[in-house]
């Protein structure tokens, strides 16, 4: 029997796998593939030439043996052999039917049926004290809440920290530079402990200022630079007034970065940062002292990771300086321990920026080498390219700065705004629907021309191409899932309803096909973090969708059972759009 609860090509892949083992041949060679010829088959099978090849047999003897058992099951309108043995197949109408009426009535369309349920915890956003989000940070939160949208979709128990960095030697910068700039404060007064004040002594726009001037008084003032490393250092102490000028930073700085995230819907479980392993870096740094795991280089405190088959330097990770000061390793570390200790995660996945990945390399080596995690936890470092300009260079401002995110975002929904009125739309909308509209095109465009590229390819940002309703972009997607809605509401108020399914056309036929690969789309973006697998489906299912939609007639259909049927293939199709296009983050307005 092959199995009835998972994916289409695994059903096929069982079946054809039977056929192989009933000959006396190894079933992995069953495996069943999408056609790349549609004219020859729905599916194919090159399994005959391995096994020929390890029997020592005719693999076109072998196909026609395999052909020969699976006409005998009756789930095939049509078998065929080609070349030196691939097998083609199309499914009976019959078979399609059962199986997209099956999925349909799943919430995550078969998928979590191939996936086995993990504790996973996402690392993604990275923004830091003090500092305005930028382009570098779009590509980490977009990829890292679709990849939390993505494992809660397949059933995993997520937990997704956005990992600020609040800590470390630029808070002590900021310390000294927010003296200078306001030496009455009570928070410099030494032996005042407080109570001080709950509101903020600086605003989120004075400390985007303070921290470029403290960054670069730090280069060329070495007084001011010890300065901040005593200030950073009593910050780590506990000095109270340190304390909670550190924390009004951390609030301002917060809130502000929630403005960014909710614009690109991202959502996170926990707003910890590096300050959280403060109080338990002490242990772990004693422990791998007294477990020979670190020693002492040039008086820094050093965990060696090199390895003998390495095949590039392997530089030790730094745990401490020589003046005491720990390192982003070591609350890497210690943030690692802290989770496992917490959360027991199956996999802990990074996304940040692919030229981190000797950092994060590092960093495993040296949680494996002092089993700060268990073996069986997986970590991954997620890395990705850049965003570049039409001139095929990071992404900059025409004065060469660095482009912030919110701008970014503002300038594509403005973009997206001006698209939607040139289309006419505000003759039908009032004012905030056309707004609303707006936002949700121009953050689709951003986000689908993100994750539509491979990860770890660069690609060049061009709102004007991205916000187009035509090609491979967000709002093209969109639009299909918005015409769709719009015959559905249509067939509604003609009092037309939907019915079982039926195959009356090749169009009816394809659709069907391409919505039951989602299992595979989603198992292996999941698989491989690849959010771009996803993207390739949609847009594969909203082509077919097209077809089926200028092939055939759905509201003006004559035939009630025909019409029926296609009413609830298109409910299933827009379902399943927006189902995917939820996980990218995408929402589509009611219309458009």
């Amino acid at each position: 029997m092959i199995r009835v609860t998972t994916s289409l090509l695994n059903q096929l892949s069982d079946l054809v796998g039977q056929a192989f083992e009933k000959c006396d041949l190894d079933p992995s060679f069953g495996k069943v593939v999408v056609s790349q010829r549609r004219e020859l088959g729905q599916f194919q099978c090159n399994g005959a030439l391995g096994a020929a090849k390890k029997a020592k047999k005719n693999p076109r003897e072998i196909a026609e043996k395999i052909v020969a058992e699976l006409e005998k099951t009756g789930l095939f309108n049509e078998l065929s052999l080609a070349g030196p043995g691939f097998i083609n197949m199309r499914l009976n109408d019959e078979f399609l039917i059962k199986h997209i009426d099956q999925i349909s009535g799943d919430a995550s369309f078969g998928a979590r049926d191939g996936h086995t349920p993990e504790t996973v915890i996402l690392d993604f956003g990275g923004p830091n004290v003090a500092k305005a989000m930028h382009v570098g940070h779009l590509r980490a939160t977009i990829i890292g809440e679709s990849l939390r949208r993505l494992r809660t979709f397949l059933g995993d128990s997520v937990v997704s920290d956005v990992h600020f960095g609040d800590w470390g030697l630029p808070m002590g910068m900021l310390i000294k530079e927010i003296e200078l700039a306001k030496p009455d404060l009570p928070y410099f007064e030494e032996g005042n402990s407080g109570p001080f004040s709950e509101v903020s002594p600086v605003t989120v726009d004075e400390l985007q200022l303070l921290y470029p001037a403290a960054s670069g008084r730090s280069k060329e003032d070495p007084e001011f630079l010890e300065a901040a490393r005593q200030a950073t250092f009593k910050l780590q102490q506990g000095h109270a007034g340190y304390r909670a000028l550190w924390q009004h930073m951390l609030d301002v700085s917060v809130n502000e970065t929630k403005i960014d995230f909710d614009l690109l819907g991202a959502h996170f479980t926990e707003w910890k940062g590096e300050a959280d392993t403060n109080d338990h870096m002490p242990g772990m740094l004693d422990r791998f002292k007294k477990e020979g795991l670190s020693e002492i280089s040039d008086g820094a405190v050093v965990v060696h990771v090199a390895e003998e088959d390495d095949k590039k330097e392997m530089p030790p990770l730094i745990l401490q300086k020589s003046d005491g000061a720990v390192m982003y390793g070591t609350t890497d570390l210690a943030t690692i321990e802290i989770r496992q200790q917490d959360h027991k995660p199956d996999s802990i996945l990074y996304v940040v920026d692919a030229r981190q990945s000797l950092h994060f390399e590092q960093v495993f080596r040296a949680a494996r080498k002092g089993k700060s995690i268990t073996e069986h936890t997986k970590l991954e470092h997620v890395g990705f390219g850049t965003v570049n300009g039409k001139d095929g260079k990071p992404l900059k401002t025409r004065d060469g700065g660095v482009v912030r995110l919110r701008s970014l975002i503002e300038d594509a929904i403005a973009e997206a705004r001006k698209v939607v009125l040139e289309a006419g739309l505000d003759d039908r909308f009032d004012a905030e629907e056309l707004d609303n509209i707006a936002k949700k095109v121009g953050v689709a465009a951003i986000k689908y021309a993100d994750l539509s590229n491979p990860r770890m390819s660069n690609y060049v940002f061009d709102i004007e191409r991205f916000t187009k309703f035509e090609g491979r972009t967000g709002p093209y997607q969109m639009y299909a899932a918005v015409r769709i809605k719009s015959m559905l509401r249509k067939a509604a108020e003609q009092g037309l309803k939907q019915g079982p399914l039926v195959m009356t056309a090749d169009a009816e036929r394809n659709l069907i096909l391409a919505l039951s690969l989602l299992p595979e789309a989603a198992l292996a973006a999941a698989d491989k973090n690849a959010p771009n697998i996803l993207c390739d489906h949609v847009y594969a299912l909203t082509q077919e969708f097209n077809s089926f939609y200028h092939d055939c007639h759905v509201l003006g259909e004559k035939d009630e059972a025909v019409r029926s049927s296609r009413l609830t293939l298109c409910a299933i199709t827009l379902r399943q759009i927006e189902t995917v296009l939820q996980i990218l983050g995408i929402d589509v307005p009611e219309r458009m």
